[in-house]
């Protein structure tokens, strides 16, 4: 009898071996057929500019450019830096970036965001504009004699 309940625990034992991996067959297959969850695909919520408008100033040698970037909403921030080349004094670039540090769901409003930039360089120097990364028309307005840069205001045919 001690030889039947050997062959009885080692067919069991197969019996469940042999469930488990038919089990487990079943399950590879409903998951490879499951039709996957729909994902919302990441929203870039930056516009797409093709021009910058801005008054350009020119006082003691500083070029100062001040305009404003309509932003689609208020939790985008414009930040605008020059880059220069320390062996040229007749091109600047303007690098405009855009910053969203919100975790969560902001505003749907386009808001203005202005920007000011100054730089020393050559009165006949050529400014050219990137905004992220690409490169812009940039349009510049010159400012009056009795202009300000902290005061500017710019007035655009919509």
């Amino acid at each position: 009898m001690n030889q039947r309940a050997l062959i009885v625990a080692i067919l069991l034992f197969a019996v469940i071996v042999g469930g488990m991996f038919g089990y487990a067959y079943l399950k590879r297959g409903q998951l490879q057929t499951a039709t996957p969850v729909p994902t919302a695909p990441p929203q870039d919520n930056t516009p797409n500019i093709t021009h910058i408008d801005a008054k350009h100033f020119f006082k003691d040698g500083v070029h100062t450019i001040a305009g404003e970037i309509m932003m689609p909403t208020p939790c985008d921030l414009l930040e605008a830096s020059p880059i220069t080349l320390e062996s040229s004094r007749d091109e600047v670039t303007v690098a405009f970036r855009v910053i969203n540090n919100t975790q969560g769901v902001c505003a749907q409003i386009i808001t203005p965001q202005r920007f000011k930039v100054s730089f020393e360089a050559n009165k006949g120097a050529i400014i050219k504009a990137l905004f992220k990364g690409e490169p812009v028309i940039l349009n510049l307005i010159e400012a009056g004699p009795d202009e300000n840069p902290d005061d500017f205001e710019i007035f655009q045919k919509g």
